[in-house]
């Protein structure tokens, strides 16, 4: 295993619950190539441009387009964050606003000693 994934507090697992086992099991073949490739491929996670480190896990399933938000720790983990249907070309600055607040939550409690 190249990577830890982790899941910062509820969002990631609320939105993967809301899928379809189909879309789940997509969902799941990415995860298994973030933690295992070496490089992963840009077709599965890319850097949100104008982001401090905020990366989207890009998971297509049949005519549907699928982001879920992340982030590294220490170099190695992907930390999930919230998770969406995209319906535009264009990533929705709100959902980047949530994921960009979710970080700074994360490494605040991380600061704090809390649990994620």
């Amino acid at each position: 295993m190249k990577r830890e994934i982790i899941l910062y507090k509820k969002y990631f697992l609320e939105f993967y619950l809301e899928q379809t086992a189909k879309t789940q099991e997509k969902i799941d073949y990415v995860l298994t190539v973030v933690r295992t490739v070496d490089r992963i491929p840009e077709k599965f996670l890319k850097h949100i441009t104008g982001t401090d480190g905020i990366f989207e896990l890009r998971i297509e399933y049949g005519s549907n387009i699928y982001r879920v938000f992340s982030f590294f720790d220490d170099g190695q983990l992907v930390i999930l964050l919230n998770g969406f249907q995209k319906k535009t070309q264009k990533t929705p600055q709100k959902e980047i606003d949530k994921a960009e607040k979710l970080k700074k939550a994360y490494f605040e409690d991380k600061k704090n000693g809390n649990k994620k």
